[in-house]
């Protein structure tokens, strides 16, 4: 249990670190949320729990695969915000695009064999 609640508050402290951060120098805090942090924190975190290369393998992988389909709502957000559309409605708009694009790119990659 003291594991979990280790996991929780590092894992935790660095969304609300990004958030602090971006409130005075914005660049500063895309460049530190544009980093895999989450993804290595996950990586040691499997690592430390299962010592499954395997598993940290695929994680990594599929990591690479569904980051390519969630880039466009990091474009397609702030054009939707900049033409007057409310934080909200853009916000869900580029999670519905980003779905949109989750699915496309499964069903291409089960093409070449690769099932995410």
């Amino acid at each position: 249990m003291a594991w979990y609640f280790t996991k929780l508050i590092i894992t935790a402290g660095i969304i609300v670190v990004i958030s602090e951060i971006s409130k005075r120098l914005p660049l500063l805090g895309s460049l530190i949320a544009s980093l895999p942090l989450v993804s290595v924190l996950g990586m040691i975190w499997i690592y430390g729990e299962t010592k499954d290369i395997v598993r940290i393998a695929d994680h990594a992988e599929g990591t690479f695969w569904y980051v390519i389909p969630s880039l466009p709502m990091f474009l397609f957000m702030p054009w939707l915000l900049r033409k007057g559309i409310s934080f909200p409605y853009a916000l869900s708009a580029g999670v519905v695009l980003t779905c949109v694009l989750y699915v496309i790119m499964t069903k291409a990659l089960a093409k070449f064999g690769m099932n995410l």
